[in-house]
């Protein structure tokens, strides 16, 4: 049974695009769909940490938005973070599945029991991952965790948490 995701926010829980405006100042786009089940899967009594290259304040901010309590940003070696986390968590590698777009996730993506990427990333994933059939930040994460859930046998108990 999957316990812990690990999700990737640039390409994954975003578009990847990263616009500044005229002050400097970095915004991105969020799914609301990717939201509703992130916090659907925390509601299950399940793990999310996001592990991300960049370091954002807006990344924090959803974070604490959806109530992650896991958030490394700046990481070089993801496949590192994930170890520790699940060695902190007490969590072997086949129950975690991650997202991710591009060849810093590869490791990590290989390590997992599940690998995912979006439709848009990069082709060398493919090999370590399955491919989904939404682009990053087209509801992407949606997508994984209800793969995930059917996977957990868990479908009857996220629709109870809302019907």
């Amino acid at each position: 049974m999957i316990r812990l995701l690990l999700l990737d926010v640039d390409g994954c829980m975003t578009d990847g695009r990263i616009i500044y405006n005229e002050k400097g100042e970095e915004t991105k786009n969020f799914n609301v769909k990717d939201g509703f089940i992130i916090r659907s899967w925390l509601r299950m009594g399940h793990h999310v940490a996001i592990i991300t290259g960049r370091e954002s304040a807006i990344v924090t901010h959803r974070a604490k938005e959806l109530r992650i309590p896991y958030v490394f940003q700046g990481v070089d070696n993801k496949l590192e973070v994930a170890q520790k986390l699940c060695e902190e968590l007490g969590l072997k590698s086949h129950e975690v599945a991650a997202i991710g777009d591009d060849l810093n996730d590869y490791n990590m993506l290989q390590w997992v029991g599940q690998g995912y990427t979006p439709k848009n990333g990069v082709h060398h994933l493919h090999a370590v991952a399955t491919v989904l059939e939404n682009v990053g930040g087209d509801a992407v994460v949606r997508e994984m965790v209800e793969k995930v859930i059917d996977h957990n046998g868990e479908r009857e108990k996220f629709l109870s948490l809302w019907i």
